[in-house]
């Protein structure tokens, strides 16, 4: 992470744990927010499950996590692109998620703008799971449109 975007890391982990309430419940963390890019995640819990065994025996985690994670980190890094990071809101249009494996760890979403433009924006994100056996392997993939209400 660059010193640029501290405050604005900052900035979100505050928001997600004061102001919002689900993603603090699920643990959300901001790990990483750089220039176009960020990563945040979400630790396991067995409360996030669909309460029967993977072939592994853990629980794997409800997909509707993971389509949150993509949909928050997606709209979150387009702050970045952003001329005042902290000013401004960003509401979800579309969100594709495409669904590749159970989730039976942690989750770590990495997202990254593809585009931002005036009034509409795109990110891309990809998550993962960890496992101690298996490592981290991609659960989930989408992509999100976002519109972009900047401040004047």
């Amino acid at each position: 992470m660059t010193d640029d975007f501290e405050p604005l890391e900052t900035f979100l982990q505050e928001a997600i744990d004061e102001y919002h309430e689900f993603l603090s419940w699920l643990g959300t963390t901001v790990e990483t927010v750089e220039s176009e890019r960020m990563v945040l995640s979400v630790p396991y819990d067995e409360k996030l499950t669909n309460r029967h065994p993977h072939a592994n025996g853990t629980p794997d985690i409800h997909g509707g996590v993971a389509a949150t994670l993509i949909d928050t980190a997606g709209g979150l890094v387009l702050r970045t692109a952003l001329e005042d990071p902290l000013s401004g809101s960003i509401a979800t249009i579309n969100l594709t998620v495409n669904y590749l494996r159970p989730a039976t760890g942690d989750l770590r979403a990495s997202a990254e703008v593809v585009r931002a433009g005036s009034s509409i924006g795109v990110a891309e994100v990809s998550v993962e799971s960890t496992t101690p056996d298996d490592g981290p392997k991609t659960v989930a993939t989408g992509q999100g449109a976002y519109r972009i209400f900047r401040e004047e």
